[in-house]
C-alpha cells in the first residue's frame, strides 16, 4: 500500500508536469497500463494530494458545472465562435470534435458539408448522423453525465487507430503557462491523445475561460495550437507571447 501511494504521489506530479500517456507513465514506473489506469481511476474518485518539499499541497478544484448548465451561459460569445471555427474547416477533411457546449455549437454548423468526424460529444451524435455529407466515427468509453462525453481506456484504444486534420476541443480553464485544465485525469489523458493524433489544434474557449484554474489536471497545448475567443486581443496578450495562435471570433449580427 505505501508503494502503491507513493506511486500515484509521482503520478499526479508527472501529471502535473505534462506526462499523461498510460504507456509512458506504465514505462516510467514499472508497471503494466491496467495498473496505471486503475491509479489513474482512484486518483480521480478522491481528493488528489500532491507532495511538495516538507510537506503537501491539495490540489483542490472548482466545482464542475454540468453540460447543461454549461450550456446556457454565454451563448452569444459561443455560438460567436463557433461561427469563426466553422471558417477554419475545408471541405473532406477529418475532423475530432472533442465534448463541450461550444464544440458541440460547431458540430451543429456543419450540415451540408462533407467530413469525416471523430467525436465524444454525445449530444452531436444523432445531430450529425442525419446530416449526409458527415462520416461519423463515434468513440465509445466510459459516459460521464455531467459533460455527456465518454472518457476512458476504450476511447482511446480506439482514438489510437485514428487521425486527424484538425482538432476542435474545448476546456475548463486556460492558463498561458500551463496549457487547459479539466475536473479529472480521464479527460486530460483523452484530450492530450486527441491533440497527438491532429494535425492542427484549435480550442475553442470564450472570455470566462481565460485564465481560469480551479481545476486540478492539466495539458500542456502542443506548439503551433490555436485559440478561437471572443476575449479582446489585449486579454490574449499572454496567450500570444506563449507562442498561441489567435483567432478572435466576431459578435454575430443580433437577430432581427
Amino acid at each position: 500500500m505505501r508503494i502503491r501511494r507513493s506511486r500515484r504521489d509521482e503520478i499526479l506530479q508527472a501529471i502535473a508536469a505534462g506526462e499523461v500517456d498510460v504507456g509512458g507513465l506504465a514505462a516510467r514506473f514499472g508497471v503494466s497500463a491496467s495498473t496505471i489506469r486503475r491509479d489513474l481511476r482512484d486518483l480521480s474518485q478522491q481528493q488528489p494530494i500532491a507532495r511538495t518539499y516538507g510537506g503537501a499541497v491539495l490540489l483542490g478544484g472548482g466545482a464542475e458545472q454540468s453540460l447543461r448548465v454549461r450550456a446556457g451561459q454565454n451563448r452569444a460569445a459561443k455560438e460567436a465562435i463557433a461561427q469563426a471555427a466553422l471558417g477554419l474547416i475545408r471541405e473532406g477533411e477529418t475532423l475530432i470534435l472533442d465534448g463541450g457546449s461550444t464544440v458541440e455549437a460547431l458540430g451543429r454548423r456543419l450540415a451540408g458539408r462533407r467530413l469525416r468526424v471523430i467525436t465524444n460529444n454525445l449530444p452531436l451524435l444523432p445531430v450529425l448522423a442525419n446530416m449526409p455529407g458527415i462520416e461519423l466515427i463515434a468513440l465509445g468509453g466510459t459516459v460521464r453525465p455531467i459533460s455527456m462525453g465518454t472518457t476512458g481506456p476504450l476511447a482511446e484504444a480506439m482514438l489510437r487507430h485514428l487521425t486527424a486534420d484538425r482538432l476542435f476541443t474545448s476546456a475548463d480553464g486556460l492558463a498561458p503557462d500551463r496549457g487547459l485544465c479539466e475536473a479529472t485525469l480521464e479527460q486530460i489523458s483523452l484530450k492530450a491523445l486527441m491533440m497527438r493524433q491532429a494535425r492542427e489544434v484549435f480550442v475553442l474557449a470564450d472570455a470566462s475561460k481565460l485564465d481560469r484554474a480551479e481545476q486540478p489536471f492539466w495539458a500542456p497545448l502542443p506548439p503551433g495550437a490555436t485559440l478561437v475567443t471572443d476575449a479582446p486581443a489585449a486579454a490574449c496578450a499572454a496567450y500570444a507571447r506563449g507562442g498561441l495562435g489567435l483567432r478572435i471570433a466576431p459578435p454575430l449580427p443580433a437577430e432581427s
